[in-house]
């Protein structure tokens, strides 16, 4: 009996490893003819679009799967799966309903400024095994930048099993280190040993009080460290240490493939494959200027646990050229009619101190440098303008209230003469610097003896003045008489304020600069020019740009404007517009969108059928809006065309 139980114990190991030997053969046949085949997974589109798009709303694209949730809380995609009894696991038990198109491309409308891509992923029972996971990567190119996609992952049964002994290895690895650092010490050795040579020590085992090290050192002559590091067990602390610091290089050791968590729109546990799986696949994303197409590609790789078994060929893309409303753009020129005078103006404001009763211009004074040095740059530019001539400079000066009224005005003329010789004189230096002529340019001079008008301005918008500060300033302003009116000022509480912050602020000098346009005879022509802010709005819904469109197209109020309500779903904005437009068939054709949008299917008829028979264009356009296209299953239009 013993002899016989002996040979079956010999018999088992023998089994298993013509077991595994015929497992690894049959494996090994696999990937060969994975290779000799170039066998990959493909990209097609789902038959249930048709070539037309769903119905009204996000296509409903049905996913095969199921879910369910992990021990640890994660939840698990798993296609049309079953429990198996035996392992407890969610496995895929047949394969998925779908159909191959062999068509590489579709179009595919834009709606609310969103596209849905719909594609399958179609896994041929060649790649699947039980013991490998087939990883695959889905990418979108668009506008020339590639965008990777969440990754499908397909596992199989027995390549799950070694991922999860893997981690029970590790678990266990993990639980194999010490956390306490009590259980390195003898603790009854170390309690003896203090009991016998430090009686006094041993005396306050239980006494509360806190003794510290070093008195403790002083009486025994060694310290409490010295003694809990005699009876530590050191070689069981460094390996606990070691433990410690191996823990990432452990975890790569039994892990030899970890679970994916981030990036996976797929992992789902297999069988081997009796035939093709497919993945129904949706991508929404949101539309960009300018973009019309989007090219999917799809690569992947055969694993054995941390080993690459086989890297699939990319695949041939499937392209989605997107629709847009933006197609319906009238692109025609937009002109304004405009009446050029030969004459223009041009005012700039400077803010310049002078010294208390004096009126020479000072560059040091203030921010006098910077104001003169923006009138210097206005003086060269329209100097060396080549549409204008200049033909005079009014210089008129302001001056503050403080002060007598007829000496202010005095002062402010002579200031305001004093800024024309100044500018005048730089005139003929920049004419000597630059070696261009410069005719003679008059300087008109003009003053304000006082500035009240700028100062009702001021103190109406000052934030810092009370209301009642600012109705007493509205009485006293009633004076007629200046000097009066000012005097009154002075016993006001917010004078000091107004002296300080607000005067300074009223001795300004205006430069009207009188040019004209040459080679110009008549004082005015009426001419047309190009509405450029119109045209951008319509070059930025060609970009599909819908918000600035309709930023740029809201004052029109036209056919272009109601292009750019209906691509932003403002419905009723478009529709009051374009019940207004002239009848054509592209009006008539977006009047039936929208009361298809608004639920009028008899108006929504009324108006396509109009569209069509104004355009018989419109009999395939309709197969690429979903608004139309549920009109046109739903009734059956257009069956004479097919």
């Amino acid at each position: 009996m013993y002899s016989e139980i002996m040979k079956s114990r010999k018999t088992i190991p023998i089994c298993f490893l013509a077991l595994a030997v015929a497992v690894s053969c049959g494996t090994a046949r696999k990937e060969a003819q994975l290779r000799e085949r170039m066998v990959s997974a493909s990209l097609a589109l789902p038959d249930s679009y048709s070539g037309r798009l769903p119905d009204i709303g996000i296509p409903e694209v049905r996913q095969n799967e199921v879910a369910r949730e992990e021990e640890d809380g994660r939840d698990v995609i798993v296609m049309n799966a079953l429990r198996d009894e035996a392992s407890g696991e969610m496995v895929a038990n047949e394969t998925l309903e779908a159909a191959r198109v062999t068509a590489r491309f579709r179009n595919v409308a834009e709606r609310h400024g969103r596209v849905d891509l719909a594609f399958q992923i179609i896994v041929p029972s060649s790649m699947q095994d039980s013991r490998w996971q087939v990883r695959f990567h889905p990418t979108m190119e668009m506008l020339g930048e590639v965008i990777p996609l969440d990754d499908i992952f397909i596992t199989g049964k027995e390549y799950r099993k070694a991922q999860l002994r893997g981690y029970q290895q590790y678990e266990r690895f993990l639980r194999s280190i010490v956390t306490d650092s009590t259980r390195f010490i003898d603790m009854h050795q170390l309690e003896i040993f203090i009991q016998r040579n430090i009686p006094g020590l041993y005396a306050l085992r239980r006494d509360s009080s806190a003794v510290s090290d070093e008195k403790f050192a002083s009486i025994y002559g060694v310290t409490e460290r010295d003694a809990v590091e005699y009876y530590t067990y050191g070689v069981l602390a460094r390996r606990n240490e070691r433990r410690i610091r191996d823990k990432d290089k452990m975890f790569r050791r039994y892990v030899k493939a970890p679970l994916q968590h981030e990036r996976l729109r797929l992992d789902t546990v297999m069988v081997n494959g009796a035939g093709d799986l497919v993945y129904d696949y949706v991508q929404t994303i949101d539309t960009r200027p300018a973009l019309r197409k989007v090219d999917i590609r799809l690569s992947g790789e055969v694993c054995e646990q941390d080993r690459v078994v086989y890297r699939a060929p990319e695949s041939d893309p499937l392209t989605f050229y997107i629709s847009s409303l933006s197609s319906f753009v009238d692109g025609r020129n937009r002109y304004l009619d405009r009446v050029i005078s030969r004459r223009v103006d041009r005012q700039e404001e400077a803010y310049l101190i002078f010294p208390v009763g004096d009126d020479s211009v000072r560059e040091d004074l203030g921010e006098n440098g910077v104001e003169i040095c923006r009138i210097k740059s206005a003086l060269d530019a329209l100097l060396d303008n080549r549409e204008f001539d200049l033909d005079s400079i009014v210089v008129t000066a302001n001056a503050s209230p403080e002060g007598n009224y007829r000496s202010n005005g005095d002062l402010s003329a002579r200031r305001g003469r004093s800024v024309g010789r100044y500018f005048g004189a730089y005139m003929r230096r920049y004419a000597d610097s630059t070696g261009k002529p410069v005719p003679y340019i008059p300087f008109i001079n003009h003053s304000v003896p006082e500035n009240w008008e700028g100062l009702d301005s001021m103190v109406g918008k000052d934030r810092f003045l009370t209301d009642e500060q600012k109705a007493r300033y509205r009485e006293l302003r009633d004076e007629p008489d200046p000097d009066r009116r000012e005097a009154a000022l002075r016993g006001e509480e917010s004078y000091p304020y107004l002296l300080e912050v607000i005067y300074p602020q009223l001795r300004s000098v205006v430069f009207h600069f009188r040019l004209h346009r040459r080679d110009m005879v008549k004082d005015t022509v009426h001419t047309t020019v190009l509405d450029s802010a119109y045209m951008a709005g319509v070059d930025a819904i060609r970009d599909r740009d819908y918000k600035l469109a309709l930023d740029l197209l809201r004052p029109y109020e036209d056919y272009n404007t109601a292009i750019a309500y209906c691509c932003l779903d403002y419905n009723r904005r478009a529709l009051s517009i374009l019940e207004t437009e002239p009848e054509s068939p592209e009006v008539n054709y977006l009047l039936a969108l929208l009361y298809s949008r608004e639920g009028d299917d008899r108006k929504a008829l009324e108006f396509y059928r109009a569209a069509c028979t104004g355009d018989r264009t419109f009999v395939h356009r309709g197969n690429l809006d979903p608004e139309i296209s549920g009109l046109i299953r739903k009734y059956g239009l257009n069956r004479d065309d097919n």
